[in-house]
């Protein structure tokens, strides 16, 4: 394994530049050449591709976002853009590709991977429901991102006795909500895996009144069918039996622009490091996730098409805490 290349696909998170600067430099360590592809697999198709050194990378590690930039290309989803993408990285001797990503960008990875290209998957994405990791690049300061939301609005709701709803990201995933209701003492967490009716969160908001608390907090996760909008709508219009509002605040893309956390940054280093490490040493069609604290292989046949499930022994627990 000579020439490498490394994209960054799907949804930006925290620490996926940190992880680009561990693939190019361990590349090099290993006396590789690699190439960063520009917009994920649109780079691919395209040929958009650079020769990345060590000061490419340079001062990039605390940077949010991806420097190699993030696209949707539907063409890649049919086997002529597959082919097209071979082509590219055949053109330029590029025998090897890792891919820094979520669910569908892994499922793009082992696409190519069946048609005879070496890639190896670096897991990141901030709804953490990657299967074949613990935990993914870019949860932690999102996590934290949202916490520090909470904590503010906790304040200004407790000054004036109000209710506030937070939506956070997760569009198929609670885990971002359940984890950020349980760290920031909501009395109500919604989420896809378990939804709860907007009368049933009157009656927890009510409740928590009634046992001396001077405000009211819901978490809410963008994909669960009473998100922050619905909840709003609902709230507003039976405002005068219910006697409050419900303040809600959606936090939306904030949560992944974020700087990446001294955690987020060290994960993205020994996952890229491990799947450049792999690459060059000839094994193939893994994903690298973290599990059981150690950077491990799995491979790609165990992880796609699967989706991680959410512990709710956690959801059973944040109701209690709520008391």
């Amino acid at each position: 394994m000579k020439r490498i290349a490394v994209l960054t696909s799907g949804g930006d998170a925290p620490g996926m530049n940190a992880a680009i600067r561990a693939v190019v430099r361990t590349g090099l360590d290993y006396g590789c050449t690699i190439f960063g592809v520009h917009d994920g697999y649109r780079g691919l198709i395209d040929d958009d591709m650079q020769e990345l050194g060590a000061r490419d990378v340079g001062g990039i590690i605390q940077q949010g976002g991806t420097m190699l930039g993030s696209a949707r290309c539907p063409q890649f989803k049919t086997e002529e853009g597959r082919r097209q993408a071979l082509a590219n990285l055949g053109k330029r001797g590029i025998d090897g590709l890792i891919v820094i990503g979520g669910n569908g960008s892994q499922t793009g990875a082992y696409e190519l991977n069946k048609l005879g290209l070496p890639v190896v998957g670096v897991a990141s994405t901030i709804d953490n429901d990657l299967a074949g990791s613990d935990i993914t690049i870019g949860v932690d300061t999102a996590l934290n991102i949202a916490l520090e939301a909470i904590d503010r609005l906790k304040v200004t709701a407790s000054s004036h006795r109000r209710a506030f709803a937070v939506e956070v990201m997760g569009r198929d995933s609670g885990y971002l909500a359940l984890m950020a209701g349980i760290a920031g003492g909501a009395e109500a967490v919604v989420i896809p895996e378990a939804e709860i009716a907007p009368e049933r969160l009157e009656t927890i908001l009510n409740e928590a009144y009634d046992r001396g608390k001077k405000h009211g907090l819901i978490v809410v996760a963008e994909g669960a069918k009473n998100n922050g909008e619905k909840l709003k709508e609902y709230f507003h219009a039976h405002k005068d039996r219910i006697g409050f509002e419900l303040r809600v605040t959606i936090l939306g893309h904030v949560q992944r622009g974020g700087t990446p956390g001294a955690f987020d940054r060290l994960l993205a280093t020994r996952l890229a490091a491990k799947a450049t490490r792999t690459l060059c040493e000839g094994q193939s069609g893994v994903l690298i996730g973290w599990l059981k604290g150690v950077a491990t292989p799995t491979p790609y046949p165990e992880i796609v098409g699967k989706h991680k499930p959410l512990d709710m022994d956690l959801f059973q627990l944040a109701d209690v805490l709520a008391q």
